[in-house]
């Protein structure tokens, strides 16, 4: 039986979202390139055109987007890492038959369900009261660190709330994989005598190089475009010391009536975003050609 055409619904299902991203995403995406070589300061009514003087701006007398992107780069490299171990680490732990293992699943994944303004909040209320608190009860040094005080105290307390936060969903991810692995791997590994750390890392974690490139990828994008968690903990503070990219675009267009310089931020902000996306498509790519052959 030869199903017939529907005109319809191929514009209803197809037509609409292609409006809707050409109106929500395309058309700002071309008006931020637009205004980038203008002069305009998001106020006025005239503007005029000033050619690539934004973003040589950028990268000589107006380098603290420059500063933001050190900052971002650096946090980016450090929470990635950190927040891909602490995950498989958990995956690991929950993915076998330890009891209370579902309620301890949501527990770590819990944090990843909230906002980050939330838990900028929550965690900038314990470690300006609560950690300050058990300083003064107890001798120990790491209770006694203002640790929104001072520029690497700050860096390392956005670290570990944005650790903290990722961890969970990066656990999920991978408490999948493990169970995706074939289980004639690990009967064939348990029946030659394979303890579970040799099982683990020769034959689970191999098999779910795929998941770990996505978990890698989704941290590194999820930290680069921070913005709620920077501006609830710290605002990009202390001495301006942990502004991140998108903090900084904010403040230029909102607070400095920078808007002309913002907007070319933004279209570096997203060329950097969408170079970090193809690669991650390429490698993803690789790896399912790889696995698919063998």
């Amino acid at each position: 039986m030869v199903r017939r055409r529907n005109p319809l619904a191929e514009v209803f299902f197809l037509g609409i979202p292609t409006l809707l991203f050409i109106f929500v995403m395309l058309i700002p995406l071309m008006m931020s390139v637009f205004y980038s070589f203008t002069d305009w300061d998001g106020i006025s009514k005239s503007y005029g055109f000033v050619g690539a003087e934004n973003y040589a701006r950028i990268f000589t007398t107006d380098t603290d987007f420059l500063d933001a992107f050190l900052f971002t780069a650096a946090m980016s490299a450090v929470t990635t890492v950190l927040t891909v171990l602490l995950g498989i680490i958990l995956a690991a732990a929950l993915s076998g038959g330890m009891r209370g293992r579902n309620i301890l699943r949501l527990a770590f994944f819990l944090p990843n369900t909230l906002g980050g303004v939330v838990l900028g909040y929550v965690w900038k209320f314990i470690l300006l009261i609560g950690v300050p608190y058990l300083g003064s009860r107890v001798s120990w040094q790491i209770f006694q660190i203002a640790w929104l005080g001072t520029p690497w105290s700050a860096f390392i307390a956005i670290a570990l709330v944005s650790i903290w936060q990722g961890a969970g969903y990066v656990m999920v991810i991978m408490i999948a994989a493990f169970v995706g692995v074939p289980y004639d791997l690990t009967e064939s590994a348990i029946l030659d005598g394979a303890s579970p750390r040799k099982i683990l890392f020769s034959i689970k974690l191999p098999y779910c190089m795929p998941y770990i490139t996505v978990c890698v990828f989704w941290v590194l994008s999820q930290t680069f475009k921070m913005f709620d968690l920077n501006v609830a903990l710290t605002n990009g503070g202390p001495y301006g010391s942990t502004v991140s990219m998108a903090l900084q675009i904010y403040r230029d267009a909102f607070n400095l009536n920078k808007y002309s310089l913002a907007n070319a931020e933004a279209v570096i902000f997203f060329l950097i975003l969408f170079v970090l996306t193809g690669i991650q498509m390429k490698v993803s790519k690789d790896k399912e050609e790889k696995y698919d052959a063998s």
